[in-house]
């Protein structure tokens, strides 16, 4: 078992990192997973109707995403304890400009499928790194406090999303919302350029590219690692059950407009944004490990809600629609105290160890996502009974990390 150890750096380089430059920049690199599938949301059904695919092949462009998302992230990973943040980091936001001016000149599901894998597999880039960058720079605690305000902050992103594509939707194509994300990408590149690298020379890995990769054999045998992942990948099943479905229940079932979905699902947005405060403030009077697994319990309450409102065959938009933004909101508890954990169980091959977890995260929304495809019924049933499932899961893996025994945390 490894242990905890802080990052080596400079106070100088410390606090040119906690400047205000490199908050958003961080924010927008954490928010390139969100934003890349937030804003087409509302664009779905008339995607579908456009390229000429049904609700569930159109689904598979979410699961699609997520499936590149978690490859890419075991690349990027240890491809950046070995070269350093920076250069990577424009590699794959180049890769995920390509890919989303791709995706805006598809004509059928199928070219739009792949052209999500390939804009996916450069966004995991930004995801990956900007995480491991976190963890050059600090401490467990710290490091958690930081990852709540950076997605309080790039909540903003997913919260806008869906509302700015409805916009974007009324006023010209559903192409022009990737063109808008090749935009995103151009001037993240900007941003990455005036940086500074956090991963200094005297700190990256010394032998060549595989000795980098064989960090992964390490980090499997890592029981709270691996428990970390496992919270990780649980919980975004339920949520990217949810991201995948929810256009189709709320437009097509609920028979609510474009915009109206877009406030839907900001409310969920601003629920993660309001926890990730929450959170951050209760760090430190409470073990992180803690307010993990309270975010867990509600999430299942919540989830529990959902598929009541859907057994009972009722309308129940309201209960509905809140038990729905509740269970999303619980991101702010259990996200960041997940990633700040499994990081702090390594003290060699961050990148890898945040690959691991992101691999595990957006493994699991893509299970989630093409399960609510491909038991996709026209009711909202399949969406709901995911989510209770993946809740249960979550709260298993949690659970065993706050009572288990482990001499790396100082925490109670």
């Amino acid at each position: 078992m490894t242990t905890e150890t802080a990052p080596a750096h400079d106070a100088p380089q410390a606090e040119h990192y906690r400047g205000v430059w490199l908050t958003v920049l961080l924010s927008l690199l954490l928010g390139f997973a969100s934003i890349s599938t937030d804003l087409y949301l509302p664009a779905l059904p008339s995607m579908a109707a456009s390229l000429g695919a049904s609700q569930g092949t159109l689904e598979l462009t979410v699961s699609g995403y997520l499936l590149g998302f978690s490859l890419g992230q075991l690349f990027w990973g240890p491809v950046s304890d070995r070269y350093g943040r920076k250069v990577p980091l424009l590699a794959g936001v180049a890769i995920f400009a390509v890919g989303a001016a791709g995706c805006a000149l598809s004509t059928d599901a199928f070219q739009m499928i792949g052209w999500r894998i390939v804009q996916a597999l450069g966004a995991s880039a930004a995801v990956v790194i900007g995480r491991a960058m976190v963890r050059d720079l600090f401490a467990r605690e710290e490091a958690a406090r930081v990852l709540s305000t950076l997605m309080t902050i790039m909540g903003v992103a997913p919260l806008l999303g869906p509302i700015l594509g409805a916009q974007i939707l009324a006023i010209s194509s559903w192409q022009y919302i990737f063109w808008t994300l090749v935009a995103i990408g151009l001037v993240t590149s900007l941003g990455v350029v005036r940086t500074t690298e956090s991963l200094p020379r005297d700190r990256r890995m010394d032998a060549g590219l595989g000795s980098a990769f064989a960090h992964y054999g390490q980090h499997l045998r890592n029981s709270r690692l691996m428990l970390y992942a496992g919270v990780l990948g649980c919980f975004a099943a339920g949520v990217f059950a949810y991201v995948a479905g929810s256009s189709f229940v709320f437009i097509q079932y609920y028979r609510l407009s474009p915009d109206a979905y877009g406030l839907v699902f900001a409310a969920g947005i601003a629920g993660i944004m309001l926890a990730n405060i929450v959170n951050r403030h209760l760090i430190g009077r409470f073990s992180s490990d803690s307010l993990m697994l309270t975010g867990t319990f509600v999430r299942l309450a919540a989830g529990l809600v959902v598929l009541g409102v859907v057994a009972a065959g009722s309308d129940g938009l309201v209960v509905f629609t809140v038990g729905l933004a509740v269970f999303v909101a619980m991101n702010g508890l259990v996200g960041a105290n997940a990633v700040a954990g499994g990081l702090a169980s390594v003290d060699h091959g961050t990148g890898s160890a945040s690959a691991l977890l992101g691999f595990a995260q957006y493994g699991g929304g893509m299970v989630g996502s093409a399960l609510v495809g491909a038991l996709a019924d026209g009711t909202p049933f399949p969406m709901a009974i995911i989510i209770v499932v993946s809740a249960v899961a979550t709260i298993a893996c949690a659970a065993t990390l706050k009572y288990m025994k482990h001499p790396d945390s100082a925490q109670p």
